[in-house]
């Protein structure tokens, strides 16, 4: 098997919820500077980006951030090979498989590294001795995965049992078995073995050797998936496989489905300062501390508080005499947590669910591909937004059924097609849009355009809308 170069797959999915307020299901972790300047995607994406090893990367993504992660992208002025949309989410292993079947369509023996894209790596030298030893055992036909190096007794991952070193590849160990999450006795009884690694869901394989084993082992993934890319379509800067077939797959990990059943697996064992940042309480560790123990981020005033996090995009938060605590605010919303329980806020997200509220799905501020919208107010029959419109990006042309707005210009220039006219406005000038207009707002400047819109009418959802024209190829969004 010949190989030079590997391609990244990125699985960029899931929502985050244990990291709420700030993570939102349209607006998750992934696509958030949590730990830098840089979002946790495009740290991962940059991990990978020394050309001389690595193709382009291929992004696996849900349909409603699409718009968000190629922004992001041209922001690293980084070209991908593609940004491959989910029609819903089924787990890891029928995400592999989507991107293992593209691969595979140029060349069965392309090697994946599967990454997930909200983690955190510390030591990049370690990470890329690692993809050297588990791409020999690749290029010999082994599945591999990456084992931390546990240095404590965790209970919230799960973990690899190593077996003997494979033949003539250093640094690359076949795999006993795979063990789900201990108790802390457990979890401490495999610590003091030795032996034992935390499972980092990074995997390195070839697309030809998933694909045959997935199909030995799940084969409705396997040929849900590959009909899936058959009828696989463009769409701008996107990929979208069929989604009738791909729907057929059952929902599946990749450790389920291929991992814990095949022969050919193999662990490389490495220490490199990994996190895969599930909870608040690991943005506290990972945090730059006060003498106090503190993490602080945002408009924070402190008087005798220990060894809390204490983080706000929102409101001022004032912290006297608290000690271990997670207090996390947004525009809408307050999370108080113990930090040992920090898992547990996925219960809180888990009840809004059921309850139908919205503050588990998006923020006060909507992005969008042309931009963003905040309400800043909402009463009966009435509502006012803040929309920031991008230099030469443009709405929608549309229409409403049961709402009239008024656009105010406070910053920008605004072209404003209302029915048959178009006309420009500029700062502190207005117009009136009546219900049933067809109509479009776009931005000819090179600042960004911020309008408050105010709207009025008998209903004021975002389901009433009519599109009678888009740039982005939207239909409902």
């Amino acid at each position: 098997m010949a190989q030079d170069k590997i391609t990244p797959v990125i699985l960029s999915g899931g929502t985050g919820s244990r990291l709420w307020p700030l993570s939102r299901a349209l607006y998750p972790k992934q696509l958030l500077a949590l730990t830098s300047d840089k979002t946790m995607l495009q740290e991962t994406v940059l991990r990978v980006a020394d050309e001389s090893r690595f193709h382009p990367a291929l992004l696996i993504a849900n349909d409603e951030h699409r718009f968000i992660i190629a922004e992001q992208m041209r922001d690293l002025n980084i070209r991908v090979e593609a940004i491959l949309l989910e029609p819903e989410g089924r787990n890891t292993a029928p995400a592999v498989a989507l991107a293992a079947f593209r691969l595979a369509q140029d060349d069965p023996e392309r090697l994946m590294l599967v990454m997930p894209s909200d983690h955190v790596i510390g030591n990049q030298k370690a990470f890329s001795d690692a993809i050297e030893a588990a791409t020999k055992a690749a290029l010999e036909g082994a599945l591999c995965t990456f084992g931390i190096q546990p240095d404590r007794p965790e209970t919230g991952y799960g973990y690899i049992k190593a077996g003997p070193g494979l033949k003539n590849i250093d640094g690359c160990l076949t795999v006993e078995k795979f063990v789900e999450k201990p108790d802390r006795e457990t979890a401490a009884s495999y610590l003091e073995s030795g032996g034992y690694y935390w499972n980092s869901g990074i995997f390195l394989f070839s697309a030809g050797r998933f694909i045959e084993e997935l199909k030995h082992f799940e084969p409705d993934i396997a040929d849900a998936c590959e009909k899936a890319m058959e009828g696989c379509a463009k769409d701008l800067d996107f990929e979208r496989p069929d989604a009738a077939e791909f729907r057929k797959s059952p929902a599946n990990s990749i450790d389920y489905a291929v991992m814990e059943k095949t022969r050919r697996a193999a662990v490389v064992p490495v220490d490199m300062a990994w996190n895969d940042v599930g909870a608040w309480s690991a943005l506290w560790d990972l945090g730059e501390k006060d003498s106090a123990g503190n993490v602080i981020d945002g408009d924070i005033l402190v008087h005798e508080a220990k060894n809390s996090l204490l983080k706000t995009t929102g409101p001022a938060i004032a912290a006297v005499g608290v000690e271990n605590l997670i207090v996390v605010a947004t525009k809408d919303a307050v999370l108080v947590a113990d930090k040992k329980e920090a898992q547990q806020v996925k219960a809180i997200v888990d009840q809004l669910k059921a309850s139908g509220r919205q503050e588990h799905n998006v923020h006060t501020v909507v992005y969008r591909p042309w931009g963003s919208y905040e309400t800043t107010d909402l009463g009966h029959r009435f509502q006012t937004k803040r929309l920031v419109v991008k230099p030469g990006a443009k709405l929608s042309l549309q229409a409403h059924h049961h709402r009239a707005e008024h656009w105010v210009v406070v910053q920008g220039t605004a072209r404003v097609t209302c029915d048959d006219n178009v006309f420009d406005l500029s700062e502190n000038q207005s117009t009136y849009l009546p219900i049933g207009a067809k109509h479009r707002l776009e931005n000819p400047g090179k600042i960004p355009l911020h309008i408050i819109e105010v709207q009025s009418g008998a209903y004021l959802g975002e389901d009433d809308i009519i599109r009678f024209e888009d740039t982005y190829g939207r239909v409902k969004d």
